[in-house]
Order: structure tokens, then sequence, then C-alpha cells
């Protein structure tokens, strides 16, 4: 490939180590010319255009101030798809590939099941559960138009039966008993961690769907519980990613909303990442 992958990816590995520089090229490569990580090796003698060396050279440049590669090419791969991504969504990231895989083992096979996303942003969780679960009804809220805007467009190219909604997850309301899955990934990381966050994630993915006050740190975590304890059908399960900094105070908040089974689940890091429970049979 006249030599421009191995320099693309020379330049990223100081700053990146190797596995991620070539993960970050393979990104790249994929943006630019759709291919594979096998094409990449097929093509390895292939002269490229003037254009495209270019391209790469700007792409390296814009990683190499602090950049994610995922703004810079506009996709982030997630769950077997790519997606598009700008600066109004967070990048979807492997945990919450987590949580798609807990809902789907836990969803068993069974068909015509109704979900609720809340806080969709590029709609990777909606999108991912229409393409996993068999038949499913799924819904998806956001209150940023720009991130609905992103949800749509991959929706749309990835053939995602999926319906969106503008929707303030503060104070949204479901028809009762209409769910069998709610879900969310809200914003959870106490201000108080700032610091200790990469500078390619604060300084460049949205502040609003990242921090939470430290006063308050579980500030959606309550309305998404009255949301699901309204719209949950009995039986129906409540998933959540989590900060495992809070994990034991959402089991309390899951316990005293009235759901029974609260539990918390480790993610691949060993952290406790996902808070689930069931919607109990409602007492006459």
């Amino acid at each position: 490939m006249d030599n421009t992958v191995r320099k693309a990816i020379k330049a990223l590995t100081p700053s990146l180590g190797a596995g991620e520089a070539r993960a970050v090229a393979e990104n790249i490569f994929h943006w630019l010319k759709g291919w594979s990580r096998t094409d990449m090796l097929i093509h390895d003698d292939t002269a490229l255009s003037p254009f495209i060396r270019e391209k790469v050279e700007e792409a390296v440049a814009r990683i190499l101030k602090g950049e994610p590669v995922q703004y810079v090419t506009g996709e982030a791969y997630f769950y077997g798809m790519w997606l598009h991504v700008d600066s109004r969504v967070l990048i979807p990231r492997p945990e919450t590939a987590e949580l798609v895989d807990m809902i789907a083992d836990w969803a068993d096979g069974r068909a015509d099941l109704r979900a609720l996303d809340i806080g969709t942003g590029s709609g990777c969780i909606a999108i991912a559960l229409a393409r996993t679960l068999r038949f499913p009804v799924i819904k998806a809220i956001d209150i940023s138009q720009g991130a609905l805007h992103i949800a749509e467009k991959n929706a749309k190219e990835l053939k995602a039966d999926i319906t969106l909604e503008e929707a303030d997850m503060l104070s949204y309301s479901p028809e009762p008993d209409s769910l069998d899955i709610v879900v969310s990934n809200p914003p959870y990381i106490d201000e108080s961690e700032r610091s200790d966050i990469e500078p390619t994630v604060k300084d460049f993915e949205p502040e609003t769907a990242l921090f939470v006050p430290d006063s308050d740190p579980l500030k959606f975590y309550r309305p998404i519980a009255e949301t699901a304890r309204k719209g949950l059908r009995p039986g129906g399960k409540l998933f959540l990613e989590i900060n495992p900094r809070h994990a034991e105070s959402m089991l309390s908040l899951l316990s005293e909303a009235g759901f029974s089974e609260a539990e918390t689940h480790l993610d691949i890091h060993g952290k406790k990442r996902f808070a689930t429970a069931i919607q109990p049979t409602r007492t006459p």
C-alpha cells in the first residue's frame, strides 16, 4: 500500500501503542476505502492516490492532537455495525455492547418484545436490539435533536425498525404496562472524576452526555426508575449502565422504587458496570 498504512501506524504507535495504532489505521481505511482488515492485507501492494494519502495524513495529524478517530472518520464500530457518529453523540463503548448481550440473553429468543431505550444518542443500543431480538417493537428517546438526527440516519442505513422520539428522560411518561424491556446508559460520570478522564473523551465528547453533579450522582436514574416502574409489564426488566462508584446506592434506589431482584453485574474489566431489576407482579 505504497507504505502509507505502515507510516500511519508508525506515527500513531508512540501515542497509542502498537495494537491501538493498527486498529485506528483500520478505521481510517474503512472510512476512506470501505476496506476491512482482510481487504487491507489483500491490497497491501495497491498504489493509493495522492488524495487518499493526503486524507490519511490529515486524519493522523488530527488524531495525534487528541481527537478521537471516530470523530475524525465520522464512524464507530459497535456490535458488528458501523455507526455514524459526531460530536453530538457519545462514541459507543465495548461495555455498552455487553449490556446488549445481557438483554439478548434474557430475551432468550422470545419474539415481539417491546423495548424502550432512554437517552439513545447514536441509537447504538436500540439498533443493536432491533437487529438481534426476534421481531421487537423498539422506541428510543433523546432530548437532543442532533442525537436523534444521527440515530435516524443510522437506523435508516442499517435497516433497523425503531421509533425515535424527542423527549426528556427526566419527565418521560410511557403507557402503563406497555413494555418488556427498559434500557438506559445515561450520564453517570461524577464531576469530581473529570480530571481522571482521558482528554480525548472530556475535550471532544458531549459534556451533557457524560457528567453529573457530585451532589446528585443518581440524578437521571431516579426518573428512569419511575419510567420503568410505570411502563414495564409484570416480569419485565430494567437494564442500566452505571458508575461502579455508586453501585450500592443504585441497588438501594431500585429496591426503594419497588423493583424486585435488583442486582449489579460486572463488566469485562471486573467493575460493577451494570444494574438490573425486575418489575414485580402488581398487587390489586
